[in-house]
Parts: C-alpha cells; sequence; structure tokens
C-alpha cells in the first residue's frame, strides 16, 4: 500500500504539542498578569457627582483626611462626609459655584449625594479601618497620595498578597500614631529598629491565617 503522507508529517504531532505547551504557558501569564488586581484595578477612578478635588482640600488647604472621615480610627468602615460638613466651609465659600449645586441641593432637599466608591474589597474580605490606623498604619500606605490627586484613583491593588506583604513584615510600613493622616511622610533611619520595639511593647502581631480576613 502506498504511503499516504509524506515522512515530513510525522514532525507535526511534536509540533502540536509544542504549541499546546506554549499556549498553556501564555494563557497562565496572560490571565495572572491581565486578571490580576494590578492590571485591572489600580487606577479606577470612577466619576463622581461632584467635582471634588483632593489636591485642592488636602493638599493646597491642607485640610486633614479626618476632618471628612470621621470614623478612620473608630469604626470598621470609614465614612463618606456628610453634606453639613462640606457646608460647613461652602455656606460661606463659593456659594455660587455651578460645580458644587448638587452639595446644595443635597442640603437643600436632605437627600443623600450618591457617591462612587473607589476602593473596593470582596465581600468574603473582613477589613477594619480602625485596627489599622490604631496601629500606625498611615492612610497614604493604603490610599496613596491622595493630596496630590485631582480625582482619587486606587493606587494600590489592595490584593491579599498585598495585604500579606504588610501583615508579614509591618516594621517596614508603621509610623507613629500621630502622623497617620500625614501625607508624604518620611520615615526616620532607624524607623525600623523603632518598630520593631513598639511591636514588642504594645504586643502588635498581625494574622496571617485565613480566618483573620475571611469569612
Amino acid at each position: 500500500m502506498p504511503q499516504i503522507f509524506p515522512r515530513k508529517a510525522n514532525v507535526l504531532p511534536h509540533l502540536t504539542l509544542a504549541g499546546s505547551l506554549a499556549g498553556g504557558v501564555f494563557a497562565i501569564f496572560f490571565i495572572w498578569y491581565y486578571f490580576s488586581p494590578e492590571y485591572t484595578d489600580v487606577g479606577y477612578a470612577p466619576e463622581q457627582p461632584v467635582e471634588y478635588s483632593h489636591r485642592l482640600h488636602a493638599g493646597e488647604l491642607g485640610i486633614s483626611c479626618q476632618y471628612c472621615h470621621t470614623n478612620v480610627k473608630d469604626a470598621a468602615h470609614s465614612n463618606v462626609p456628610a453634606t453639613q460638613t462640606c457646608m460647613n466651609c461652602h455656606s460661606q465659600i463659593r456659594t455660587e459655584s455651578l460645580k458644587l449645586l448638587p452639595v446644595r441641593e443635597s442640603w437643600a432637599t436632605g437627600k443623600s449625594i450618591e457617591w462612587v466608591k473607589v476602593h473596593q474589597l470582596p465581600d468574603y474580605a473582613r477589613f477594619s479601618h480602625a485596627v489599622h490606623t490604631n496601629n500606625g498604619v498611615g492612610c497614604e500606605s493604603c490610599h496613596g497620595r491622595i493630596d496630590q490627586m485631582e480625582v482619587v484613583f486606587q493606587a494600590e491593588p489592595l490584593s491579599m498578597g498585598w495585604c500579606l506583604e504588610c501583615h508579614r513584615a509591618p516594621e517596614q510600613y508603621l509610623r507613629p500614631n500621630s502622623e497617620i493622616t500625614t501625607m508624604g511622610y518620611e520615615y526616620p533611619d532607624d524607623f525600623v529598629q523603632q518598630n520593631l520595639q513598639r511591636i514588642d511593647a504594645e504586643s502588635i502581631e498581625p494574622p496571617t491565617n485565613c480566618s483573620a480576613c475571611h469569612y
């Protein structure tokens, strides 16, 4: 019986196997990067109902984070400021600004402004602002240089691996509680040694077990 396929066809199974392996490796790295929070979440900056500039308020005017987000040291969840907080200033400043019309309407009607949440964690993850801010984790460690953002965006991935980097070596990240809201905080040369002493004195032990953060 004559040979149907040429001898060089014998290489096709090897090429198919090699292509499958290469495709599999490519798919793994493609998903690992393009489906990771570093790619999908970092830089997320939703449009807000009011053009609020953190660069102006927190940066140029130097308003503390806690003036608006009053619950960060007392509650698990940070709060969005009430319209009253905005009107403390804007009942006297830029009272006719068109950009502030939604704020004035909220004040007049009592209906809350529907701000869009920027930093989102999955429902199965448990996070407490109070625990972190009362143990030396600064606002900018998670949220970035808010004082330089015209529009707030997610600066860090907030992924499990990213969180664990701090939990496993907190001495590399902590700062004095009095500097929690300080933007651009400069760590002293011996900050690691200071943090190690603080961790020992205050028994700061960030958990790394699953049940600490997951229900």
